[in-house]
């Protein structure tokens, strides 16, 4: 019998079957809107949505990102790729097509805190989070009720400096088994390894409960109380081996005054925290992110 929320992705599937994404970054030049517009009428595409952005009119870097209507795009994909190639050596591109009907398959790490991996959930079982939930993983047994009730695959590997290589073997292991596109660390109070980092490049999200750069790190709500802080906030970044300096990708902040202590700042912390994740995995999932250096482009 088909669930409710197999039924919204094939309804999805369906609807996008001729839908694809272009996202391209080179060096800015003149005449690339030009050379791509032109590729996607001569082969048949409606643009739909362009959206573009150059770091410098004079030698700086462009980005674009055209999402497009094409009429038998599953079987043209391949042959599109390669009548591309020309337009990207041209222009020295870096790019990527995408095919919105094929969904993504996430992997959602969590450990003691659920607020995060709730929200993920709850837009996921409405039909807001167009994706397929492979499996979760955790070093802790409080999720297993929540994530098995959705017959969600869950397990449980414990994890600390003390196991971290043999626990990140099996994790990755995982990744490969269940075919994981990327990763979602929803509160997954653990520091990755260089090895598991490089196997998943700007394919890791973290959310930190911080308004980075500021309290990077461990218990940033206490250290936000120790200094007094007005205002508090929640970062959303891709995972590099420099703890909380990967590529930002959304941030949000809410006011507090001197009369909220450490679990106050939690609690409002939590909810910045929950919608701070769920935008930044949603502009992943549409491919709305292109990451440049240390930054990123979100259109």
């Amino acid at each position: 019998m088909t669930t409710y929320i197999e039924g919204i992705q094939k309804n999805f599937k369906k609807s996008q079957e001729n839908r694809g994404r272009l996202l391209i970054n080179c060096p800015d030049k003149p005449g690339i809107v030009a050379a791509v517009s032109k590729f996607l009428c001569l082969n048949g595409a409606n643009i739909l949505e362009s959206n573009q952005y150059t770091t410098d009119p004079e030698g700086g870097s462009f980005f674009i990102r055209i999402e497009f209507e094409c009429l038998g795009l599953q079987e043209k994909k391949q042959e599109l790729k390669e009548k591309f190639l020309p337009i990207a050596e041209q222009f020295s591109m870096d790019w990527k097509l995408v095919l919105v009907n094929e969904l993504k398959r996430t992997a959602i790490f969590v450990s003691k805190e659920l607020h995060c991996l709730r929200e993920l959930l709850w837009e996921w079982q409405g039909g807001d989070l167009i994706t397929d939930i492979a499996l979760i993983i955790s070093n802790h047994e409080d999720a297993r009720e929540v994530v098995e009730g959705l017959n969600i695959p869950y397990y449980y590997i414990p994890a600390s400096k003390k196991n971290r290589k043999e626990a990140e073997a099996r994790q990755l292991q995982l990744l490969e088994e269940y075919n994981v596109d990327f990763v979602i660390l929803a509160r997954y109070m653990q520091i990755l390894t260089e090895d598991f980092i490089a196997a998943h490049p700007n394919k890791i999200i973290n959310i930190h409960h911080s308004f980075l750069p500021a309290f990077v790190g461990a218990k940033p709500y206490n250290r936000a109380y120790e200094r007094g802080v007005k205002l508090i906030g929640a970062t959303s970044h891709y995972v590099t081996n420099d703890l909380d300096e990967g590529p930002i990708i959304e941030q949000d902040i809410m006011r507090v005054d001197h009369r909220d202590q450490i679990e106050d700042l939690k609690k409002i912390g939590a909810s910045i925290e929950r919608s701070v994740l769920v935008r930044a995995v949603k502009w992943h999932l549409d491919d709305r992110i292109i990451v440049y250096g240390n930054k990123t482009i979100v259109f």
